[in-house]
């Protein structure tokens, strides 16, 4: 298993990045892979910090907003070509992912460096990248340290922490779903990694009334989630841990819907309604999410209900072999939009 030897949260903890290079053996080169944006927000003070250690320093800077493959490609040219020693990626989770999958193909360490805290991403040893033909996420590796300013992240629309805090609230239905396959399919089910999850989903609930505009504490707590989802990923080798049902429902959204929102905002949504068909008490999920501030229907995620029972019914054939609630039995058209109904999803 791959783990993070380096973890650290707090405001101005981006300061520490040349001595953490410097304690993990980095001392010749590095490659910044990030964006326009996030270059200046962080990168440029990044790449001065350590040119300020005598790292010789490149930046590769992506303009694309969804993550393809072919910028995967142009960064593994890039690594090919500069040969650093470690890559970082520094910005959202479009940026991160590129720079944690060109990195591993190209078996270069790899150290994330998050400009907001919208999904597990930032932490986790997988990837999701466009033009694959598959709309779920690949194995590449974890990160070799994180480096998480609370400072930088906080000011990002606040939208991301919401959307950061229903991809953690996913976790609770995502477990169930594990548990589930085990049960049915005799899939491998382990239960450590299963309670670390939970364990970040309840200490996102116990400490919800924190997360607010403007709360390093609430921040903090966040960041802490989304960490630990990342690292019980990476001891299992596997998503299953943090990803579910509610997941391929995110997934089908994304195959579908004109204008899809942000990936911990429609698995937020789908939980809800994934929590109903496994018996939890949904009702307590929508309270979560309204007290964070996240999206609870269709309507706040600005998507049209009938893309909203499209990707219910297909969600089981996003990845047949992942077995879940709902493959237990696959919803009709008119059971997906009296579930989305009864949840309040759609009004």
């Amino acid at each position: 298993m791959q783990l993070p030897r380096e973890v650290i949260v707090g405001r101005g903890s981006v300061e520490f990045v040349g001595s953490i290079c410097r304690s993990l053996g980095f001392t010749k080169s590095a490659l910044i892979i990030t964006g326009e944006v996030t270059f200046e927000v962080a990168g440029k003070a990044i790449k001065e910090q350590l040119e300020g250690e005598g790292l010789r320093v490149e930046k590769h800077v992506i303009t694309s907003n969804m993550p393809s493959i072919n910028d995967v490609k142009a960064c593994e040219e890039k690594i090919r070509r500069f040969k650093p020693q470690v890559v970082l990626g520094v910005g959202g989770g479009a940026k991160i992912d590129i720079a944690k999958l060109s990195s591993a193909n190209q078996g270069v360490p790899f150290i994330s460096i998050p400009t907001t805290a919208s999904h597990d991403g930032i932490s986790s040893p997988f990837a999701s990248i466009k033009g694959l033909g598959k709309p779920y996420s690949l194995m590449a590796q974890s990160p070799i340290a994180i480096i998480a300013d609370t400072d930088i992240i906080g000011r990002a629309p606040y939208r991301f922490i919401a959307s950061g805090c229903g991809d953690v609230i996913a976790k609770l239905t995502a477990v169930k779903d594990w548990k589930l396959a085990h049960e049915r399919k005799n899939e491998y089910y382990a239960q450590y990694t299963a309670s670390m999850s939970l364990m970040s989903a309840h200490h996102l609930v116990e400490n919800s009334h924190l997360i607010r505009p403007n709360s390093e504490e609430g921040l903090r707590v966040l960041l802490e989630s989304l960490i630990s989802c990342g690292i019980a990923m990476a001891i299992a080798g596997s998503s299953r841990p943090c990803s579910g049902s509610e997941h391929l429902f995110s997934h089908a959204l994304d195959l579908i819907a004109p204008k899809p929102a942000l990936h911990g905002e429609q698995c937020g949504v789908g939980t809800i309604m994934m929590a109903y068909l496994h018996g939890l008490d949904w009702k307590r999920i929508v309270d979560y999410l309204r007290r964070v501030g996240a999206p609870t229907t269709a309507e706040e995620i600005g998507i049209e209900p009938k893309y909203i029972v499209e990707a219910l019914v297909i969600a089981p054939r996003i990845r047949p072999e992942r077995y879940t609630i709902l493959h237990e039995r696959p919803l009709s058209h008119e059971e997906a939009l009296a579930l989305a109904k009864e949840t309040g999803v759609i009004g």
